[in-house]
């Protein structure tokens, strides 16, 4: 039997619910041999096929226009990965970055004008005085090579530890950056504003601070500000639908949370908090404190979340489309303790629907692909590009 027969067989036995996720290895001409499975979901069956591999704890990572992604690895190094899933070595011009724990080298996100100037943007675990922030450069994408890296934003103060980086950029509609920022498991700083711990800012791209945002002009007050009591925020996205932000954060112990931030709430943390301290400790509940914001959904046990994307399912004109159709509109979240990559409907502000998808690794960061596929890192020494489509396409 080839393995293009086999690879039917067994997405028949899917379909007839024999099974919830099956392995087959598929060769493709020219290629090694890939792992790839079948997982059954609400929707129908996904297929789930490795694209890359060998990369070191990757945790960003964005397509360029011409179909190559740059993936952050938190070890400090930036690689371009091609189509056929070649690994570039190290990019030169990376700034230099506190690798311990939780920090390292974060998030990477496209200039809105890309196209034209080139400029890549590079959040990261910053070392300094007092140990270590997080950061945001941009600079120049010539070659294999970042030129002219400038700093463009720094959280202060820095912190010791290792912990709460935060560390997501998503561009507004507008073309405001906004930065998800951890408390640097500092935990009081959170509702100090004049400290960037437990915040999400709003820079423009050249890291001056915006009209509009809430705290400008306020004494004692960051101006970059835009919410604030927040725990450890690693996962951001904007609803093309309404142009808002959606963010999730990690609960202490329970309690991670889904929130749709306005400029200038306070989310409460750590006040109060759906979970409850590691030593076991309570918080009091949001609804106790009627004047926090309060999250939109909250999970006990907790998913881990790191990474989201809404799926808009339609690809870049000219690109083969391997889209998975039941999911357009959703928000898509990497999960890592879960091992899962969680799907949330959402109606203008208000959950809809949930559906978790086992993955079965952690996954570290989702995104949309320009065949409209979704592709999505995950969260290991070796760690992997996966890429998800509907079964059949």
């Amino acid at each position: 039997m080839t393995s293009l027969s086999l690879t039917r067989l067994l997405k028949t036995l899917v379909r007839s619910g024999a099974t919830a996720l099956i392995a087959v290895l598929t060769v493709a001409p020219g290629s090694a041999l890939a792992l790839s499975k079948t997982i059954a979901t609400e929707t129908g069956p996904v297929t789930v096929e490795t694209v890359a591999d060998g990369l070191n704890r990757p945790w960003g990572m964005v397509f360029l226009p011409d179909g190559r992604m740059l993936v952050t690895e938190r070890v400090g190094t930036l690689r371009l990965v091609s189509p056929d899933g070649s690994v570039s070595e190290p990019l030169a011009g990376v700034p230099e970055v506190a690798a311990r724990g939780q920090g390292g080298l974060l998030d990477v996100a496209l200039d809105p004008d890309f196209a034209i100037n080139k400029l890549i943007y590079l959040s990261y675990a910053e070392p300094g005085e007092g140990g270590a922030g997080t950061a945001v450069a941009r600079g120049r994408l010539v070659g294999d090579e970042l030129q002219h890296h400038k700093v463009i934003f720094q959280q202060t103060p820095k912190a010791e530890g290792p912990n709460h980086f935060g560390g997501r950029l998503v561009f507004a509609p507008d073309g405001t950056l906004f930065v998800t920022l951890g408390d640097r498991f500092e935990f009081d700083p959170a509702q100090d504003l004049s400290s960037h711990l437990g915040k999400i800012v709003r820079i423009n791209p050249d890291g001056s601070v915006p009209q509009g945002n809430p705290f400008i002009g306020q004494k004692d007050a960051q101006p970059e500000i835009w919410s604030f009591g927040h725990r450890n925020v690693e996962s951001a996205a904007i609803d093309p639908k309404t142009g808002k932000l959606w963010t999730l954060e990690f609960g202490p112990r329970g309690g991670d949370e889904l929130n749709r931030p306005a400029p200038g709430e306070n989310y409460g943390w750590p006040l109060i908090s759906w979970g409850k301290h590691y030593d076991g400790t309570d918080i009091p509940d949001p609804p106790t404190r009627p004047e926090f914001a309060d999250a939109v959904r909250h999970w006990t046990p907790v998913i881990s979340p790191s990474g989201a994307t809404f799926y808009t399912g339609e690809p870049v004109p000219g690109w083969t489309a391997k889209t998975i159709p039941a999911w357009a509109g959703d928000l898509l979240v990497g999960g890592l303790s879960s091992q899962s990559i969680i799907r949330l409907s959402i109606d203008g502000e208000t959950l809809t629907g949930e559906e978790r998808i086992p993955v079965g690794v952690r996954i570290r960061d989702v995104i949309q692909g320009p065949d409209g596929a979704v592709y999505a890192l995950t969260d290991e020494n070796d760690g992997k590009i996966l890429r998800l489509t509907a079964d059949g396409e």
